[in-house]
């Protein structure tokens, strides 16, 4: 993947010293940045590729939801080889900080996921299916512990949430402001706030996600 405007030694100085600004506490964060960056690199670069406003292998750490994905692999990289902590840590408080997310490194999120506008996202540990859309003030969240499955191609457009035991499966697009909180969609469908609390699920008359993806 080709980085513009920098190259890899010149990101690795960059995420260091955005880490060194945030939290002065005198730790070195560049080995551990060093050792993870290409992996972290690695995994961003389908979704830039998938993405069809973007262009393939074309990555930007200015370009803020390429750069806000980068920082989330980057964390769940070291969390997940039980590398430093305290780095992964410090790269998801970044993230938070720069971009008004929370994306805790131990969420697993998709292969390819986009990110529209990042501010107000909160994902909790949650089952996240692949080509997702995250609009901002978006949120995923446990009730009484129990955390929804979310499929494929799931759009979540602005204001919207999707909580507890709930199954929002493959295809659907839930509309601005409509919150799923304990309830099922059918899949390939659009959702609007029903009466009573209930939801209204429309079918879809094309693939959410072709509008987004190149699939």
């Amino acid at each position: 993947m080709n980085l513009i405007g920098t190259d890899r030694s010149g990101l690795v100085s960059y995420v260091n010293a955005q880490l060194t600004n945030y939290f002065p506490d005198g730790a070195d964060c560049r080995p551990t940045i060093d050792r993870y960056i290409d992996h972290a690199l690695a995994r961003t670069g389908p979704c830039v590729d998938a993405v069809r406003m973007w262009r393939p292998g074309q990555f930007s750490y200015l370009h803020s939801s390429q750069y806000c994905t980068f920082l989330y692999y980057l964390s769940n990289c070291i969390w997940r080889d039980k590398g430093d902590l305290n780095v992964a840590t410090k790269l998801f408080l970044l993230n938070k900080a720069l971009n008004a997310i929370d994306m805790f490194y131990e969420v697993e999120l998709p292969e390819v996921f986009l990110i529209g506008h990042s501010v107000g996202i909160v994902l909790a540990k949650a089952t996240y299916g692949n080509y997702l859309v995250l609009y901002q003030n978006s949120t995923v969240g446990k009730n009484h512990g129990v955390a929804p499955v979310i499929g494929d191609g799931v759009v979540m457009y602005p204001n919207t949430a999707i909580i507890g035991r709930s199954h929002v499966r493959d295809g659907s697009v839930v509309a601005q402001g409509v919150s799923v909180v304990n309830r099922d969609t059918p899949g390939n469908c659009l959702v609007y706030s029903g009466q009573a609390g209930d939801l209204l699920c429309k079918p879809a008359r094309e693939r959410a996600a072709e509008e987004y993806f190149r699939l």
